[in-house]
């Protein structure tokens, strides 16, 4: 007879399932934490639940489901009846963090939780899910964009992700070279923000769309760098681009088919100027096809939410290359995106 401890060891390939069934359980029990403000109220203090739900307007009971929930996640603790943040809530789930990555779980919480209750639809259909959902159709930016509120929620979500990989997408390559970066939907500029932190010979520019600018501007003025990068107005499949001898595209690529890709790329190699290079930045799938799990599940969010998907360096290499590009390498960052550089020799 086996000792009594081994009778208890969970069945491996069992508990990968449940890890599935709780998984959707998990992500929207730290997204409602987030949306009700209990990571920023415990930063100003350890309190019991009566006190929690009392500020926050929940129900006690109920409340104390949702902050044991967050205690066995490992974002909370609890000692003596008092709850407190973690580290990792400290850091990543309280708004006003400097590493907050709340703007992109309350994007999450709010439209593409709502959209990927229709993946299979789209797995059928092969489209995005705006209709189904919300009742019209848009371009893959009019939803983001539809109120001042949402708009800056969503460029605050794209930040909290840029913040932890814009310094290690410029230090991939050397970029001491260069002298102008572009960077070419850039939203809050944390691209060129971090290029110009690292290259001190660099100047910058953000060029995206006019109802952009107000907020690019007030996120390279808190970075110090007004002086040095400046907002460009404009749309960039349809609008000349600004000079410069790099230009940067941060998670823009994905959003797109590949005729919109060709055609943004030539665009781009045309006005660089000889030795200029193009600074890409998405999440890489593996040649193989097996991976990494964040790359794919990024890639259905794309077929949810866009036109476009993810790629491997192979396809990527094969569109800059059939652009003119005549050099193309890659590095996988270990970060939520890894980087390119294509350049025109």
């Amino acid at each position: 007879m086996p000792p009594q401890n081994e009778l208890h060891n969970p069945d491996p390939e069992a508990q990968l399932v449940f890890d599935f069934l709780d998984g959707f359980r998990a992500s929207k029990a730290v997204f409602t934490a987030v949306s009700l403000g209990v990571f920023d109220r415990l930063h100003r203090g350890p309190a019991a639940c009566e006190e929690l739900a009392g500020e926050l307007h929940c129900n006690t009971s109920a409340l104390e489901r949702l902050l044991g929930s967050c205690v066995a996640l490992g974002v909370l603790e609890i000692d003596r009846n008092q709850y407190r943040n973690r580290s990792v809530a400290t850091r990543f789930l309280r708004v006003e963090s400097p590493e907050t990555l709340s703007g992109y779980i309350l994007y999450s919480d709010r439209v593409q939780y709502r959209l990927w209750a229709h993946l299979g639809d789209a797995v059928r259909e092969g489209t995005n899910r705006w209709e189904q959902e919300f009742g019209r159709k848009e371009q893959i930016f009019d939803h983001f964009f539809a109120t001042d509120q949402e708009k800056r929620a969503f460029l605050a979500a794209m930040h909290g992700m840029g913040v932890m990989s814009s310094p290690v997408a410029v230090a991939a390559f050397d970029l001491g070279r260069f002298s102008r970066l572009v960077d070419l939907g850039g939203g809050t500029g944390h691209l060129v923000i971090e290029a110009c932190k690292r290259y001190p010979q660099m100047r910058g520019a953000i060029f995206d769309l006019p109802s952009v600018g107000a907020v690019s501007t007030e996120y390279v003025a808190q970075a110090g760098l007004t002086g040095r990068i400046d907002i460009l107005q404009g749309d960039f499949f349809a609008d000349e681009l600004p000079p410069a001898d790099l230009y940067g595209l941060g998670r823009v690529l994905h959003d797109w088919t590949d005729e919109k890709i060709a055609n943004l790329l030539e665009k781009i190699y045309r006005r660089l100027p000889p030795n200029g290079g193009l600074l890409i930045c998405e999440k890489l799938l593996s040649e193989e096809r097996d991976g990494p799990a964040t790359g794919y599940l990024q890639s259905l969010n794309m077929l949810i939410m866009t036109e476009g998907r993810e790629r491997s360096p192979s396809e990527y290499e094969a569109l800059t290359r059939a652009a003119g590009f005549s050099s193309f390498r890659f590095h996988r960052t270990g970060q939520p995106v890894d980087v390119m550089l294509a350049e025109k020799l």
